[in-house]
């Protein structure tokens, strides 16, 4: 208990010595915290606030692409460009513009567009009234392939394509079948044997019974959490930040070694598997510290920067259950990097490249969800993959100590691991 308590002490002395190294250790982690919140804030938004400019080139002129243009303008995030200082834009002219990056992309809908499109609502209506005996023909043709070119700066991010690709798809599909769909309430009106006593057919309507609607799994009504990126950043970066500690910790275990405190701490009796447990009370309680000032700038700073709060919940035993796990964790792999490593040339930089790399693939910077399958199963040997399932589950997922205690158990046999190996190693220093 003794070598504990000492070591404990000396642990603080060192970072006594040293107070704007500890400011540094709360305020860098708040500032990346607060930095990602914010760069990743657009993503979990509606984009109520964010509009994109569209170059429009309608080289067709028909009724197709003047619904295409029409469904376009009724989205409030997107912005049609028709033309530029008083004349109408050109295939050319647009190619220039998203190539330089002047505009970010846009569209050109080709001639005989509509007329394609007609041409398959005859096609369409023709079947349907043979099928039904109906006497007469639409005008029709063999169809060909039309294709509407969407444009889109170098740059643009994978993301942005797809979901810009996936808003043009769906007014495509939605226009198309609008013309086919209005073509056939006309045949069947046609074919109607008395239509001047029966509504008229709404083909339409019918078709839009179902509609898709988010619900939250959870029980708890009220904000949705999952589109909150407070809610998701800020738990996950302070956890980021909390694993940095290694880097004092490991930076005072070289340096003790060479100013001799660690002997004289050593010449106490007992093992030394009590100096490790002084080092992790010591850091465990500064981790912890760390982690709710991340929490407590979550909940009050944010909202002031115009991002939303952040809820904890009311599973306060659990949430510190959980701190206290994580942070034992990095403070024991800290401890390790220490021991193993000789000078802080060689301990510093593998332990922040360590870090950043198992926060990669633990599910910091991207989901692990869309990693390949092989760094999918190589997550679970990151901390960070386990530290991180766990807060989401109390902060996302409405769980408790009950829901997350096998995952608790993962980690703290990681610190056990960590503590075990660093014990050795040192042991057989000594001899």
């Amino acid at each position: 208990m003794r070598k504990i308590i000492a070591t404990f002490i000396n642990e603080s002395r060192l970072f006594a010595k040293d107070l704007a190294g500890m400011a540094l250790l709360f305020l860098m982690p708040l500032a990346l915290t607060v930095l990602m919140a914010l760069i990743q804030d657009a993503p979990f938004r509606e984009y109520q606030d964010i509009r994109f400019e569209l170059l429009w080139v309608d080289e067709d002129g028909g009724k197709m692409a003047r619904q295409l243009g029409e469904g376009f303008d009724s989205i409030p995030q997107f912005r049609l460009i028709r033309e530029l200082d008083g004349a109408p834009l050109t295939t050319q002219k647009v190619k220039e513009l998203v190539q330089k990056g002047t505009y970010k992309m846009a569209v050109i809908v080709p001639e005989g567009v509509s007329a394609e499109v007609a041409n398959s609502a005859n096609q369409v209506a023709n079947e349907l009234g043979s099928k039904m005996g109906a006497p007469g023909k639409l005008p029709q043709r063999e169809s060909r392939k039309v294709e509407l070119q969407i444009l889109f700066d170098p740059v643009t991010k994978q993301a942005m394509k797809l979901s810009i690709l996936n808003a043009l798809e769906k007014q495509v599909t939605r226009v198309q079948a609008e013309i086919i769909l209005a073509r056939l309430e006309d045949r069947v009106d046609e074919q109607a044997t008395d239509s001047s006593n029966l509504p008229k057919l709404n083909l339409q309507e019918k078709l839009n019974v179902v509609s898709i609607k988010e619900e939250a799994a959870g029980k708890k009504n009220g904000v949705n959490l999952n589109t909150n990126s407070v809610q998701h950043n800020v738990p996950a970066w302070a956890l980021f930040g909390l694993f940095f500690i290694i880097i004092p910790i490991a930076g005072n275990a070289i340096r003790e070694r060479e100013d001799g405190s660690l002997m004289r701490i050593k010449m106490i009796p007992g093992s030394y598997f009590h100096i490790l447990l002084g080092k992790l009370s010591f850091y465990v309680v500064l981790g912890v510290l760390q982690f709710f000032v991340m929490l407590a700038a979550g909940s009050f700073l944010m909202p002031l920067l115009g991002l939303p709060s952040l809820q904890i919940g009311s599973a306060y035993g659990s949430i510190l259950t959980t701190v206290l796990v994580v942070a034992t964790t990095a403070t024991a792999y800290g401890v390790l990097i220490g021991i193993v490593f000789q000078t802080p040339n060689q301990a510093l930089p593998f332990g922040a490249i360590s870090i950043v790399i198992l926060s990669a693939i633990g599910g910091i910077w991207v989901p692990v969800e869309i990693l390949p399958a092989g760094l999918q199963e190589l997550a679970q040997l990151s901390p960070l993959y386990w530290a991180l399932d766990s807060i989401n589950d109390l902060f996302l997922r409405d769980g408790s100590i009950l829901s997350i205690w096998k995952k608790l158990l993962v980690l703290l046999l990681f610190a056990a691991l960590f503590v075990f190996f660093a014990g050795i190693i040192e042991s057989r220093r000594r001899r």
